[in-house]
């Protein structure tokens, strides 16, 4: 796996230890919430996909019923209808407006297509002659709008899911390959550096533990030589002997005689 052999140049201490545990912690996290938002992403992507690809099967049908119904019209009213048609116009009916939708966090755009009522001056356009075509015309053109409407709202989601997708696993795989095997090498490390430094002060401490052990027996073993050359001395003087004699009367283990009552 990438980055299995990197760790974080840091300073191996129980300090540190619980910062980059804390690290991982919250790279856990935000690898389960980001993978959790890659899945919500991808399913929304395919389902928009799937409209996108209806949308365009219908689209090529209501096209064709659209242009056939403005042939119709040209060959009822004559060709002289479109300007008629253009005079009138003052103001569109038919308009489009946008709003966001928020889906795990990405905003997408999305588009509507609203009528505004009132009667208009094309009601009136084709009223010698072919009116039913003239309309006919108009409610084929206005089914056309409303599906490309709909198709550029679906096409635009597409687009924005599409690079969201990339971006969020883009972060998940740096997440998972990168940064989260970086903090558990740096974590082992710092523990085998604490267990290293800890096995040191068991031996530094026991070392100590064996000095003072010696120093101690050192300090008894002066304390009895005083006590034994205090008590020869003593004895010499009680007794008149030697200090040699002495120290040959304090070796030789002593018996004392029957007591005849």
């Amino acid at each position: 796996m990438a980055g299995q052999n990197q760790r974080l140049n840091v300073v191996p201490t129980v300090t540190v230890l619980g910062v980059v545990k804390a690290r991982l912690v919250g790279a856990t996290r935000g690898h389960a919430l980001l993978k959790k938002k890659s899945d919500a992403l991808t399913v929304k992507f395919r389902q928009i996909l799937k409209k996108i690809v209806s949308t365009k099967e219908s689209m090529g049908e209501i096209m064709k019923t659209s242009a056939f119904a403005l042939t119709e019209a040209k060959y009822s009213a004559g060709n002289n209808i479109k300007h008629t048609v253009l005079e009138n116009v003052g103001t569109a009916t038919l308009k489009v407006r946008s709003r966001q939708e928020n889906i795990a966090g990405v905003k997408l755009p999305k588009f509507e297509h609203f009528s505004e009522a009132g009667e208009t001056k094309n009601d009136l356009t084709g009223l010698a002659r072919g009116g039913q075509q003239v309309q006919a015309c108009r409610v084929a053109y206005v089914k056309a709008i409303e599906l490309l409407v709909e198709l550029a709202s679906l096409q635009t989601s597409f687009l924005t899911l599409d690079e969201a997708i990339k971006t969020t696993n883009r972060r998940v795989n740096a997440l998972e390959n990168v940064v989260k095997p970086r903090l558990e090498n740096t974590v082992n490390y710092i523990k085998g550096e604490l267990d290293e430094l800890e096995r040191e002060d068991f031996f530094r401490l026991k070392k100590i533990q064996g000095f003072k052990k010696r120093e101690i027996e050192k300090q008894m073993a002066a304390a009895r030589e005083f006590a034994g050359e205090k008590a020869a001395e003593d004895l010499s003087l009680r007794k008149g002997v030697s200090l040699g004699a002495a120290h040959n009367l304090l070796l030789t283990p002593q018996h004392d005689e029957d007591i005849i009552f």
